[in-house]
């Protein structure tokens, strides 16, 4: 059983290797082709940064899926299924579209039709959803036209559920990341705690995911120096979307009852646990999915297109309340994780009590650390200077001295004007600051929503 971990962890390696040397190189050839948009209202970052990161993924990819093939206990995956072909074949397609996006800004409603292509080629190849278990009912087994359609749409959804969340830096990478290696703990359960071999390619492609996110992250992480674009961020969303899919289509859920007594039925029932990440594999995106719906109706909701781009995304609001970049990266992570390592946990331990109290609480501990910015704790006097200034209770006012030949009146003037001044300063710093102010948590690229000045003044320097 070791030796498949050490296999997967060399294609990882390999893999996060290769799409970190890559991302250098793609950089340059990023600044070169003129891959740097200018600032738009809604960005977060300073200054034009290149994209075209996706190339160095993608490069990634490759490299993995040729290590994997060559290595004994991996080799098993690309002799008995398609699928690792049909992965490389749709994000081969979406790759390129992403490519022609991140240079040329083409056409939302082509990049959809471009996505669907991609998820009809990988059907086409073997790649699909051939039944789902239903608890109560058992297994249903889907008619070719209804798999297609569910698996079309699941790669859909998943894409853009990825491509949404892309607006701070690493966090689509991270939290990615996070969700695939949640994944290949289960898929690596499935096929070596029960002995099924087509949970394999599941658990190879929840790999090289986390491989390719790992070697792209020092290069995308606050303050980024090279974004993933549309070219990286759909890639990613479709492999993670193939891992689910994978797993979902090929695993039987009847070879599991050699584990479990009783019917069909009852069996698909006690493992529905099991297949929560299966059956609805946004449960492992849970927020980017909440991001795209909420984007959606928000848009809709407003009389505008659900592809037009605006600063209304979890991570903006983040960012608005207070939060800096960096920590509004961090509990994007926090959310992503509880619920990716929390599904996955409920779905091995769905009788054990403690799965739900730890949950629960790791859900109290995010909400605090959500609302931070809300409360400005002050520390007594003796703890100022063990605490951050943002913390420190400001001091007594000492009476401001008199300078000789000064009158009384004057003096008294003077002092009132620098307690005026201090009390000025002081509110200054209590009162929120707009997101997009330089300089201030970390957001330096976002105008203030409530301004139309500031949007005009945006619209014009575009």
């Amino acid at each position: 059983m070791g030796q498949p971990v050490r296999d997967y962890l060399l294609t990882l390696c390999v893999t996060a290797a290769v799409t970190y040397l890559l991302t250098g190189p793609v950089r340059k050839f990023a600044i070169a082709v003129g891959a740097m948009p200018a600032i738009r209202a809604r960005d977060v970052h300073r200054e034009p940064t290149p994209r075209l990161g996706g190339i160095a993924m993608f490069g990634g990819l490759c490299a993995g899926l040729i290590v994997a093939d060559h290595l004994f206990n991996l080799q098993s995956v690309f002799q008995l299924s398609d699928e690792p072909r049909a992965l490389l074949s749709g994000a081969a397609l979406i790759w390129l579209i992403g490519v022609l996006d991140d240079k040329f800004e083409i056409d939302a409603l082509i990049k959809l039709g471009g996505q669907m292509i991609a998820a009809a080629v990988m059907v086409i190849q073997g790649l699909t959803i051939l039944w789902l278990p239903i608890p109560g009912v058992g297994t249903v087994a889907l008619t070719q036209w209804q798999g297609t359609l569910l698996t079309v749409a699941l790669v859909v959804i998943t894409i853009n559920a990825v491509n949404f969340v892309d607006g701070l830096d690493g966090l689509a990478a991270g939290m990615v990341c996070i969700a695939s290696a949640a994944f290949f703990l289960y898929a690596y359960r499935l096929w070596m705690g029960y002995g099924i071999e087509a949970a394999a390619p599941a658990t190879l492609f929840a790999a090289i995911l986390m491989g390719m996110c790992l070697g792209f992250l020092p290069h995308n992480m606050h303050p980024a120096r090279i974004f993933m674009g549309d070219s990286g961020s759909m890639l990613i969303g479709l492999v993670l979307a193939a891992g689910a899919i994978s797993i979902t289509g090929q695993v039987d859920p009847d070879n599991l009852q050699i584990f479990f007594e009783g019917s069909e039925r009852g069996a698909t029932h006690a493992m529905f646990p099991v297949f929560i990440p299966l059956v609805l594999p946004l449960t492992i995106i849970a927020i980017p999915a909440a991001d795209l719906v909420l984007a959606i109706v928000r848009r809709t909701w407003n009389g505008q297109s659900p592809f037009a781009a605006d600063r209304g995304h979890l991570h903006h609001r983040l960012l608005e309340i207070g939060h800096s970049h960096s920590r509004a990266v961090l509990i994007m992570y926090f959310w992503s994780a509880l619920i990716a390592f929390g599904t996955v946990g409920y779905s091995v331990h769905a009788a054990s009590s403690w799965i739900v109290f730890v949950i629960v609480a790791a859900s109290a501990a995010g909400l605090v650390l959500l609302l931070m910015p809300r409360f400005t704790p002050r520390a007594p006097h003796w703890a100022n200077r063990f605490v951050p200034p943002r913390y420190r209770r400001p001091e007594e006012e000492a009476p401001a001295p008199a300078y000789e030949g000064e009158t009384a009146a004057a003096t008294s003037g003077d002092r009132q004007g620098a307690r005026d001044a201090r009390m000025g300063e002081e509110s200054a710093e209590r009162a929120p600051v707009a997101v997009g102010v330089s300089g201030v948590n970390g957001a330096t690229a976002i105008g203030p929503r409530s301004r139309l000045s500031d949007r005009r003044s945006a619209d014009s320097s575009r």
